[in-house]
């Protein structure tokens, strides 16, 4: 299917990365060159991998980028990601994957479906087909259907840096990947090099699949539909609306319920864009609207020019990008899994012999505020029951008051790895939070503070490790919190290399990556101009 936009095209990521990952290939020798060949568990951390997350998906070696065809079947969560078999940098794209049942421990499978110099295998999505619509399996024997955008190089089925929408389809529950012969199924007339990242929906009135792609340096949505998911007709653009940036990308079409709305639902457009996000460099943004069968309308979103504080943003952190929710996921609310990562620095960044992980899965939730709607994230239950399983973990409490002080919240904090649920009182206290990952002499860690002036809660990396790697590596980021009876509630996710807070409510949001030494593994509470009260839990992991 061929379909002729209206919109210029520029130079696209790949080129430019395409660039730096041969000079990094040159420094890449500690790499192990060759594909994961064999389903492994990934490795626990340790002092000679210090960095490796302990309770989020990355491969055991090498690459890892934007998660692609999430999906529920069988009892099994399969995440599939854009990964580089052969080396720790960007490059040689093709289709990682990995196998969950709780979304916290993964086990690697082979690699999926392997790109090579005619073809790379960029983003997309996966569909079970149960009706068998496609007609690549059978009554007996549906199939997984996946939807990818192919870049291609010499030899490839369009002109060298073209990108299409092409079809693999899988008969034994995602383990092989047999490529569809009327590849691309989807092209612009003329060949566009940034025409990418197609996610499906199903839209039920109309009993068809809706198809959301993006020209992304045209800043455009594009949305197509089908009854087969091999033949693809144009519905309508979105474009005009929110945080231009460089590139926009991965975006996804969903309906969802409105939390405590007696049955109204509403359309979420959830997109990437990078630069250009909030905390810096990559970062999502969201619309909230109508959905006809034809064409997303957003509601009360941003304008292009407006201040970056009047879009609405899925994380305030630096590192979450690339999101995309998982098909047929149990639970009836939107499972939201990202790549904790940002293309401002992610090819610099010092793990090794792996680069890139994925944040813990979101459920999202749809709340009307005062003035319209927003998008709340919490912890997906099925991650939080793993996190919290009595069987692999173990709980301690503190309370304590601190004037003007910092206090050591001892050994009980010290995990590499915990959840931490921490009510702060700080309606005396001009600025209070915590410190982990402290070093003995309390010079390193990273702060976790909240302002009562400003009513800012703030994420300061600055000083919590290794950061030369990258003058782009933002020192911290900051949101509005506002307070409740005078207090702050978190709930925070900490492991090797990773923090994610959440306040309570889900309505916001920090996500960063930092890289601290092996041996700090301290922790404080801590309140400056004034008296703060802590209410605090920790449940860590067990080695």
């Amino acid at each position: 299917m061929l379909y002729s936009p209206q919109h210029p095209f520029r130079t696209t990521r790949k080129a430019v990365l395409a660039v730096v990952a041969v000079v990094l290939a040159i420094f890449a020798s500690s790499c192990t060159p060759t594909p994961d060949s064999s389903p492994s568990a990934a490795n626990p951390p340790s002092e000679s991998d210090p960095w490796r997350p302990a309770a989020h998906l990355t491969a055991s070696q090498n690459w890892m980028n934007d998660p692609n065809g999430l999906v529920y079947e069988n009892g099994t969560y399969h995440a599939f990601y854009q990964h580089n078999p052969r080396g720790n940098f960007w490059g040689d794209m093709s289709w990682g994957h990995s196998t969950s049942t709780d979304l916290v421990h993964w086990t690697q499978q082979p690699v999926a479906i392997e790109g090579s110099a005619s073809e790379e295998i960029f983003s997309g999505a996966i569909v079970p087909d149960t009706n068998n619509a496609s007609g690549l399996g059978s009554a007996e024997n549906p199939p997984l259907v996946a939807l990818y955008t192919s870049s291609y190089g010499d030899g490839g089925a369009l002109p060298k840096g073209s990108q299409a929408q092409s079809v693999a389809y899988s008969l034994d529950h995602g383990t092989s990947w047999t490529k569809y012969k009327g590849n691309p199924v989807l092209s612009l007339r003329p060949a566009s090099n940034n025409f990418r990242d197609p996610k499906i929906t199903w839209y039920e009135p109309g009993k068809y699949w809706v198809m959301t792609t993006v020209v992304a340096d045209a800043h455009v949505v594009k949305l197509f539909k089908s009854t087969d998911l091999l033949h693809w007709n144009f519905l309508s653009d979105f474009s005009g609306a929110g945080t231009q940036g460089g590139l926009w990308e991965v975006p996804e079409l969903l309906q969802m319920d409105v939390d405590g709305g007696n049955g109204l639902k509403k359309w979420v457009l959830i997109l990437s864009i990078n630069p250009g996000g909030i905390a810096g460099g990559s970062g999502m943004q969201y619309f909230v609207g109508d959905f006809d069968g034809t064409r997303f309308t957003a509601e009360k979103a941003a304008k292009p020019g407006d201040p970056l504080t009047e879009s609405q943003w899925l994380d305030h952190g630096a590192d979450f990008y690339a999101a995309n929710t998982i098909s047929a996921a149990p639970g009836g609310k939107p499972i939201l899994l990202g790549w904790m990562g940002n293309w401002d620095y992610a090819q610099s960044v010092p793990s090794t012999p792996w680069r890139g992980s994925m944040a813990i899965p979101r459920q999202l939730t749809l709340v009307a505020t005062g003035s319209r709607f927003e998008l709340h994230s919490t912890i997906a239950q099925a991650a939080s029951d793993a996190l919290t399983d009595a069987k692999t973990s173990e709980v301690h409490g503190k309370n304590l008051t601190v004037t003007d002080s910092t206090k050591s919240l001892g050994s009980d904090f010290g995990s590499r790895t915990q959840l931490i649920d921490a009510e702060m009182d700080v309606a005396g206290s001009a600025d209070a939070g915590l410190v982990l990952r402290a070093s003995p002499d309390g010079k390193a860690g990273l702060r976790i503070s909240y302002n009562r002036a400003s009513q800012t809660l703030k994420v300061d990396r600055s000083a919590a490790g290794t950061s030369n790697f990258s003058p782009k590596f933002s020192p911290y980021h900051q949101a509005s919190v506002p307070m409740k009876d005078g207090k702050v509630r978190l709930r925070i996710l900490l492991d090797s290399s990773s923090v994610e807070v959440f306040t309570q409510d889900g309505s916001t949001v920090i996500s960063d990556i930092f890289f601290p030494q092996w041996g700090n593994t301290g922790a404080a509470a801590f309140s400056a101009g004034g008296t703060a009260n802590f209410v605090l839990s920790s449940t860590r992991l067990r080695p």
